[in-house]
């Protein structure tokens, strides 16, 4: 049973394992890939039901740009085409949405959607809803400590809320816990600077397999662990 109050105010999710999945069914991959972003719509609406303040998915890695064009444009389609049917119901549910990463690689009819899905759920109170594209952590920073020696900043005046203003996910509370599909054991690129102190969670089952009960069940192993930031011990339920 999940506790009111004990729910982490930011999750991640690195969302593995969708090829894997219609490979081992004989499916094209790109069904796999069609399966995960129903899998994506559910967890969003469970995260809303939980209270959950943020949650990051993440979508596609810069390092997936060398996949074969013929999955990177089904990936762009099923982006688009999510964006499209979903909004209305991101808007009816309070979501606000983002995106993060070098958006501006995507094809400028894909970023036309985004800005018009950012811009219409900006004035939304509810849960973020965050989905990184085209991102990698270490370019990320990368970015990050660009701006700020763009900006002017001396070196005094950096701190690490300073240096947080300048990532991708200014604004935004750090995970509290990063889930990982399909049995991996390794974070790959995915919130780097934010992530240091999350809680990690990794299970064998693949995306489009994690449902809402894989995803309390996630929930509930966070509620049971100690969290210490390095200090005394401060249990992840306490209120």
């Amino acid at each position: 049973m999940l506790l009111t109050g004990r729910i982490p105010r930011h999750v991640g999710i690195i969302m593995d394992g969708n090829g894997r999945w219609a490979e081992v069914r004989g499916l094209p991959r790109i069904e796999g890939h069609r399966r995960g972003a129903e899998r994506s719509k559910e967890i969003i609406e469970v995260s809303v039901e939980l209270g959950i303040k943020a949650l990051t998915l993440y979508a596609f890695s810069i390092e997936n740009w060398q996949r074969p064009s013929s999955e990177v444009m089904t990936l762009m389609k099923l982006l688009e085409f999510y964006l499209n049917k979903e909004l209305d119901r991101l808007i009816k549910k309070d979501v606000v949405f983002k995106a993060i990463g070098e958006i501006w690689k995507l094809p400028e009819h894909i970023q036309v959607i985004i800005r018009e899905a950012e811009g219409k759920t900006a004035s939304n109170k509810g849960m973020r809803l965050v989905i990184a594209i085209s991102y990698s952590g270490r370019n990320e920073i990368l970015r990050a400590v660009k701006k700020m020696l763009y900006s002017g900043i001396r070196p005094e005046e950096l701190t690490e809320e300073a240096f947080n203003s300048y990532l991708d996910t200014a604004g935004l509370p750090a995970p509290d816990l990063i889930i990982r599909t399909s049995g991996e054991m390794r974070i790959s690129n995915f919130l780097l600077w934010q992530g240091a102190y999350s809680e990690l969670y990794f299970t064998d089952t693949l995306w489009p397999d994690f449902t809402e009960d894989e995803f309390l069940l996630a929930i509930q192993d966070y509620q049971r662990r100690e969290r210490r930031f390095g200090a005394i011990s401060v249990r992840a339920d306490a209120p």
